[in-house]
């Protein structure tokens, strides 16, 4: 049996967030078994607790944002793909400003973090989206669709007109530790010529060298280089990964995306949950011992597991 996952701890994140700028304090508490991902601002008074599905996000500009108006939390992707990527189903986060901590721009200070605190196994069975039948968004020439697999595939285009990205394609087959060694480290990516443009915006006023990769028209502006030849579409697909846990279940799927972004991922999950006869929720116990074996903590994180 595979049972839903939770922190063993209470644990404490400071850290800046990379398009508001403010400097923030995230408080991740044990939650109990189908609680799911959670939100609450506690700089705000009264301000209503924000679950993390598809259906509760709002804005996509640039970082998948819960909520809309005041009570928001932005940038919630990274996070919430590390969740998905260790398999954590149940935390209550407590954040006293508008945006989760960006650390290094990807998700490995906070598979770290996480690692340290311990994750515990809840006596109650995980449950998975199993995909039926094909689904498809598509804006202009950006597309993404899932469609039947027997575990989570996630094969990822992604196309920039600059010579250090081009053209790149990844296909990732999930597993705890394939996440771990492929994508968590892979960092947030930005052009240095949109700068100008995001900031009038009001976004990534708080970024820098120390938390995104920066490209020149030329290069890669960060001294220490890239951590993988195609750091940029795994990244991608540590976006994806955060995007699509929003369906609120682990998934046994192929995703397909073309060009996509926040916005489009947010539109498929949508179109999915819209569509009765394209998935069926079903609990671990019924599934083939592939799609569950995914799951299994790596041997460095299994230590941390209580």
């Amino acid at each position: 049996m595979l049972y839903q996952r939770t922190l063993s701890k209470t644990v404490k994140v400071t850290g800046i967030g990379i398009h508001s700028g403010k400097k923030v304090t995230m408080t991740m508490h044990p939650a109990p078994a189908d609680a799911g991902v959670q939100f609450k601002r506690t700089d705000l008074k009264d301000a209503e607790i924000l679950r993390a599905t598809a259906t509760t996000v709002g804005a996509t500009e640039n970082n998948t944002t819960l909520g809309g108006g005041l009570n928001a939390v932005h940038t919630v992707e990274h996070l919430l793909s590390v969740f998905y990527g260790l398999g954590i189903n149940n935390v209550f986060c407590e954040i006293d400003g508008p945006e989760v901590p960006i650390m290094d721009g990807s998700g490995a200070s906070f598979v770290f973090l996480l690692k340290e605190t311990g994750i515990t196994s809840l006596n109650t069975s995980k449950k998975f989206l199993v995909v039926l039948e094909p689904v498809e968004v598509k804006v202009d020439d950006k597309w993404a669709r899932i469609e039947p697999c027997n575990r989570l595939v996630i094969d990822s285009t992604i196309v920039f007109a600059h010579s250090s990205i081009k053209e790149q394609r990844k296909v990732f087959e999930f597993s705890c530790e394939n996440y771990i060694k492929e994508i968590a480290r892979a960092r947030t990516f930005g052009l240095l010529r949109d700068v100008d443009m995001l900031k009038r915006k009001g976004l990534i006023r708080g970024g820098s060298l120390d938390n995104a990769i920066v490209l020149d028209d030329f290069k890669v502006m960060n001294p220490e280089g890239l951590r993988f030849q195609d750091e940029f579409v795994r990244h991608k697909i540590l976006d994806t990964i955060g995007d699509i846990s929003l369906l609120g279940h682990e998934i046994a799927g192929k995703l397909t995306t073309y060009k996509s972004g926040h916005n489009l991922h947010n539109l498929l999950c949508r179109k999915l949950l819209e569509t009765p006869s394209a998935y069926q929720v079903v609990s671990a116990s019924s599934l083939e011992r592939e799609a569950v074996q995914a799951f299994e903590l790596p041997q460095a994180l299994s230590q941390a597991f209580h």
